[in-house]
């Protein structure tokens, strides 16, 4: 990463991935969302009255002959809850851009997966509701609530993989496309043709701005604003608007020349502090982050911690009395989506999983362990929001308060299975459970150029099961604080070998080209190692003068150091590590990869020591070695924004 002048006391758990943040909202969201279904529990049973009257007050919104006209209720389930599936549609678009399925071939799983884990439900909701009137209410054992799901797996604990989480939200993508999709077309009133047209020329019109580069976002409010109300007008429900809207934000890791572009920016703000250069310096900045990224940091808190707990609150109140249980526990309703989700969704998820690996020949099968899916599958059964949503669409009066109890009580016994399965789970012998739990799939390579122990700089045995690689920068402080971890980690493992690659942030950091190309300098004396301990230990210190000083200290040849430096002979070697660096999308100091995988998160020993541990368990039971793995594909070039 780039950093300022005061970036060394920077805390480690400032720095956190897109994936990291948005998966810590979704689980503390999970909890402000359990609260307010709870605070609806308890206010419906006190006074009913009072809750109904509240979410059933009209609210109009008017502009000359034009207007809208909901209950407080259905402003928060198809207005509010549009903001919901937009950002739904970010972190889709995120996983196709920058995630586990930006390569296609690996799509299928969790498609098929997520597909299962809605069929094998709702068959068995139409089964129990047989020659029923509540028959047309199977979309209520579709979906599950993400928030909930990931929020239950982050209470079951550290033994749960960090990759059951990502193939997990994969699955409810799909989960909610679909769901998306039956609300759009099975639970929408009757379609007025013209106002459909409308709306769908309205998007056609925010295509055409994205696709002219249009920036400002008061723009494609009002023309999502104005879709929104078009579908609304043609009976289809308008939640799809914000969908479609996500869908669209594109994903990327911030590319070298805007980075350079923005410190550019910035310098020329230093120099002149103008309201004008103010502004394009804030621009330059925001354009380097692609647009997926600036509208998660905005919208996803606040429909993880306001938007959801408050459609909650809006739609769970349910009376929990004894006649209403009763009732309730023999109603094919409630059955049904109890049922559909505790038994239906880990048949419907493990099962197809299972199916897909064996038709593929084990050419496709889950990032994870078979317990693992066997536990996502047990806490998918967590179907809270979208199924209150459809439940409040299809149904009304006893059957509607039958669903509510439904839904909450499937919530309740999949995180008890939940919590059963990854018990269970840690029961088995070490080695038994790291199968069970991790499983043997080959996992994407993010490094795009293998490391060679022929030219690369190595620390360690060249035979080590974990290879380490790190692109730095001398002085980079961000760089001066891992070098201290990388040291702990390894003298805790014999067993892990250390590889350093150049990336000079010449633009933030003058004397780092320098630097670097004097560590080459070492190098022709076999001094590399030396050179780049002594570099970190002053890094405040990388004048000229300092390095040529360094080599005396090193007992090196000092005029061949001085000549190799002056006519720049590792020049060439450190733009090679540059190269590569842009080749596997790598745009900050420092980063790193582990086994060619790119390591997010947090670079404090206890972050990258739990990399390692779970990469020597993936060495361990891989069938085939790391640099035999599919390699993900070299970057293409950033679409505008």
């Amino acid at each position: 990463m780039t950093d300022s002048a005061d970036a060394r006391t920077t805390t480690w758990h400032e720095r956190k991935t897109p994936l990291k943040r948005f998966l810590r909202t979704e689980t503390g969201g999970a909890a402000v969302l359990v609260a307010a279904a709870f605070v609806a529990l308890v206010w419906v049973n006190m006074d009913a009255h009072s809750y109904e009257s509240l979410w059933e007050t009209h609210l109009s919104i008017t502009v000359g002959d034009l207007g809208v006209s909901l209950t407080l209720r259905e402003w928060i389930n198809s207005g509010l809850m549009t903001f919901f599936f937009f950002v739904v549609g970010l972190e889709a678009r995120r996983e196709f851009d920058l995630g586990e399925l930006r390569e296609r071939r690996r799509v299928a799983l969790p498609i098929i997966a997520g597909i299962g884990g809605m069929l094998v439900p709702v068959f068995i909701y139409l089964a129990i509701n047989a020659g029923s009137s509540t028959l047309g209410a199977w979309g209520m054992a579709m979906s599950t609530d993400t928030a909930l799901a990931l929020g239950i797996l982050a209470l079951v604990g550290r033994s749960v993989p960090t990759r059951l989480r990502v193939f997990l939200l994969t699955v409810t993508v799909v989960d909610d496309f679909i769901a998306l999709a039956v609300i759009g077309t099975v639970y929408s009133g009757s379609v007025v043709a013209g106002a459909l047209l409308i709306g769908v020329a309205i998007f056609g019109l925010v295509l055409a701005a994205r696709a002219f580069g249009v920036k400002g976002g008061l723009i494609y409010f009002l023309l999502g604003a104005a879709c929104w109300v078009a579908v609304l007008k043609s009976g289809v429900d308008p939640i799809v608007v914000g969908l479609a809207m996500g869908l669209i934000a594109y994903a990327y890791s911030a590319p070298r020349d805007r980075l350079e572009r923005a410190t550019e920016l910035f310098r020329q703000f230093r120099e002149q502090p103008t309201a004008g250069l103010a502004r394009e310096a804030r621009l330059g900045v925001a354009s380097a982050i692609s647009p997926n990224d600036r509208l998660q940091q905005l919208y996803h808190p606040w429909s993880a911690y306001l938007i959801v707990p408050l459609f909650a609150l809006a739609n769970a109140g349910v009376v929990l009395d004894g006649a209403a249980l009763a009732r309730a526990f023999t109603s094919p309703v409630t059955l049904g989506i109890l049922i559909g989700y505790i038994v239906g969704k880990p048949i419907g998820i493990a099962g197809f999983a299972w199916l897909v690996t064996v038709l593929s020949k084990g050419r496709l099968r889950p990032p994870v362990g078979w317990a693992a899916v066997l536990g996502g599958g047990t806490v998918s059964g967590m179907g809270f929001t979208v199924s209150l949503l459809i439940a409040s669409i299809a149904l009304d009066g006893e059957s509607l308060d039958d669903a509510k109890i439904g839904i909450l009580a499937s919530a309740l016994v999949a995180s008890l299975v939940t919590w059963s399965v990854f018990r269970a789970t840690n029961l088995l012998s070490r080695q038994a459970r790291a199968k069970a739990l991790y499983g043997t799939a080959n996992l994407i390579v993010d490094l795009a150029e293998p490391v060679d122990p022929e030219r690369d700089h190595l620390r360690g045995p060249e035979d080590a099961p974990v290879t380490l690689v790190e692109y730095g920068d001398f002085e980079c402080p961000y760089c001066g604080q891992a070098e201290g971890v990388v040291r702990e980690l390894l003298a805790d493992f014999g067993d892990v070998r250390y590889v350093w690659r150049h990336l000079p942030l010449t633009d933030v950091h003058p004397r780092a080209q320098l630097a670097a190309e004097a560590t080459e300098a070492a190098a022709e004396q076999g001094a590399f190692w030396e050179m780049h301990d002594l570099l970190f230990r002053h890094q405040d210190a990388l004048r000229p003068v300092d390095l040529v000083a360094y080599a005396r200290q090193l007992e090196l040849d000092v005029e061949r150091f001085q000549r190799d430096l002056e006519e720049r002979m590792g020049a060439d070697r450190v733009a090679s590590d540059v190269e590569s660096a842009d080749l596997s999308s790598v745009a900050g100091t420092p980063t790193f990869f582990i086994n060619g995988r790119r390591h997010y998160g947090a670079y404090d020993i206890g972050g990258l020591t739990a990399a390692v541990k779970t990469a020597r368990i993936q060495v361990g039971l891989s069938p085939t070695p790391p640099t035999a793995r599919t390699r993900a594909p070299r970057p293409t070039s950033v679409p505008g924004d």
